[in-house]
C-alpha cells in the first residue's frame, strides 16, 4: 500500500519538525513547496528557469507550473512506497491541482491518502514565532523558553551565534497567521468533509505530538 501524506499548518505550528521525524523513521521523501522550487531553480531546468523569472521578481509561481514540478517530483522512484508533503497544498486551488496529479500518478496503484492538520492557537504560535532563534552556522532551531543552556545566545550543537530572523515579530507573526487561517479554512474543510483530514494538538511538546500522530496512522504504513 502506498501511503500518501498531506502536513497542514501555519508557519510555526511545528509541521516541519515533524515531517522531518516521521520521514526518518519510516523512509519517505519529505517534499515542501520552497525547498523543491529552489531545488529545480539550482538544476538550470526550463522549469527552473521559468519559476526563477517569477521568484526574482517577487510573484507568486503560478499554480499551473508549481503543479507540474510537484507532478515530476512524486514520480521518482523514491516516491513509489509514498511521501510527505509539507505545506503543499496551501489553498483550495493547489488542493483540487494536486487531485489531478495524485490520479493520474496512482492510476493504477493501491494508495491512501491522510491529513494531518497541525492546529495551535494564535496566541500560542506568536508566542513560538517571537522566542524562535536560529543558529548561523548550522541553521539548528530554538526556543528561548525551553533552552536548557544558560547562555542562550549560542547553539547547543555547534556554538554559532543564534539569530532572530526579521519577521519573527509579534505584528508580523499575527499578520502571517491570519494569512494562512484564510486561505487554508477552506481546504481543512475540503480535506474533513472527505473523511481524510486528522487534527492534531500542536500546541503540546514535540514527543507528545509525534506519538498523537504515529497513532493516527493507520497501521499498513508499517508494513
Amino acid at each position: 500500500m502506498k501511503k500518501e501524506f498531506i502536513f497542514i499548518g501555519p508557519p510555526g505550528s511545528g509541521k516541519g519538525t515533524q515531517t522531518k521525524k516521521l520521514s526518518k523513521e519510516f523512509n519517505l521523501p519529505h517534499i515542501d513547496t520552497g525547498s523543491l522550487l529552489r531545488e529545480e531553480v539550482a538544476s538550470g531546468s526550463e522549469n527552473g528557469k521559468l519559476a526563477n523569472s517569477y521568484m526574482e521578481n517577487g510573484q507568486l509561481v503560478p499554480i499551473e507550473l508549481v503543479s507540474t514540478i510537484i507532478k515530476n517530483r512524486l514520480l521518482k522512484e523514491d516516491c513509489n512506497k509514498g511521501f510527505i508533503l509539507d505545506g503543499y497544498p496551501r489553498s483550495l486551488e493547489q488542493a483540487l491541482a494536486l487531485d489531478n496529479i495524485l490520479e493520474e500518478i496512482d492510476k493504477n496503484i493501491k494508495s491512501e491518502l491522510q491529513v494531518f492538520y497541525f492546529n495551535v492557537s494564535q496566541e500560542k504560535l506568536v508566542e513560538r514565532l517571537v522566542n524562535r532563534r536560529s543558529c548561523s552556522k548550522c541553521g539548528a532551531i530554538y526556543n528561548l523558553k525551553t533552552m536548557t543552556l544558560n547562555d542562550k545566545t549560542k547553539c547547543e550543537k555547534c556554538g554559532g551565534e543564534l539569530i532572530r530572523r526579521e519577521d519573527d515579530t509579534e505584528e508580523v507573526a499575527k499578520k502571517r497567521f491570519e494569512t494562512y487561517f484564510k486561505q487554508t479554512e477552506p481546504l481543512v474543510k475540503l480535506y474533513n468533509d472527505r473523511g481524510l483530514l486528522t487534527q492534531l494538538d500542536a500546541s503540546l511538546d514535540i514527543d507528545t505530538i509525534y506519538n498523537n500522530l504515529k497513532g493516527a496512522i493507520k497501521e499498513n504504513v508499517y508494513s
